[in-house]
């Protein structure tokens, strides 16, 4: 990721941070109409508490994001715990799509190409990482 790229992220959370709720209710709406599949994962899931912890996720990684290598480990755990919620390497895509769809509804004209762009480009770094230590968890032998 290019200084620009972190910086176009950062200015543009910014503006997601006010609307938090309304972001979160689109992205999770968005999701679920994207693949009705993945609704059951949360199923048992207290969904207000889990659009804080989304929110809260996502600032903690714009925060970051020139700290990638403190990152990781992270999210490897993050991509550890998701395994074993049933999440799919093909799911990804679909999440990516929402984040992206959540951030150009909620901020419109203010979600130009270049933030488009930069938000894919943190993503997929981040989105890697996770299905890779899924990879591991998936491959490690049962105890």
């Amino acid at each position: 990721m290019t200084p620009t790229q972190i910086e176009l992220i950062r200015a543009s959370w910014t503006k997601v941070e006010p609307i938090a709720d309304t972001a979160a209710n689109l992205f999770y709406g968005r999701l679920f109409a994207l693949d009705p599949s993945v609704r059951p994962m949360f199923s048992h899931t207290d969904m207000e508490k889990q659009r804080k912890v989304l929110m809260q996720t996502l600032t903690v990684v714009v925060k970051s994001l020139d700290k990638l290598e403190q990152l990781v480990p992270a999210v490897q755990a993050l991509g550890r715990r998701h395994a074993g919620y049933g999440v799919r390497a093909k799911d990804f895509d679909t999440v990516g799509a929402a984040l992206l769809w959540t951030l150009e509804t909620g901020l419109g004209p203010d979600f130009d190409a270049d933030a488009r762009e930069a938000w894919a480009t943190a993503y997929g770094v981040l989105a890697s990482v996770m299905i890779d230590a899924m990879a591991e968890v998936e491959e490690a032998p049962a105890a």
